[in-house]
């Protein structure tokens, strides 16, 4: 089982950067692939970004590629989420996930069903 603590989050004024991360604790970290979601109230929680186990594939949502960047150091346990030119559209809470190395990830790294764990997300608010 792992555990993983999100940060980074917090008031940030539109057009400028931040850097959400995650830290995994209590398992391998390179066994499982790790995404990135955000919510806001009353909807669903979206796909934002992944990266697979190695880092050697990264996905995005389209409404952020281009802007969002992830990337991972299984030496340090931590996935990173780096945010370009933020929009209000950027506020939301956002969470790390888990998802196993070994499941079927390629087709489904989109859907909060393939991720077991998840972080208690850090909040952005964006401001003008």
């Amino acid at each position: 089982q792992v555990t993983l603590v999100e940060s980074g989050g917090g008031l940030v004024q539109a057009g400028n950067s931040l850097r959400l991360s995650c830290a995994a604790s209590g398992g391998t970290f390179s066994n499982y692939h790790i995404g990135w979601f955000r919510q806001v109230p009353g909807r669903e929680r979206d796909f934002v970004a992944s990266v697979t186990w190695s880092g050697g594939r990264t996905y995005y949502a389209p409404s952020v590629k281009g802007r969002f960047t992830i990337s991972r150091d299984n030496a340090k346990n931590t996935v990173t989420l780096q945010v370009d030119s933020v929009g209000f559209v950027d506020t939301a809470v956002y969470y790390c996930a888990a998802a196993p190395r070994w499941s079927d990830y390629t087709g489904y790294y989109y859907s909060t069903a393939a991720y077991d764990y998840w972080g208690q997300g850090t909040q952005v608010t964006v401001s003008s």
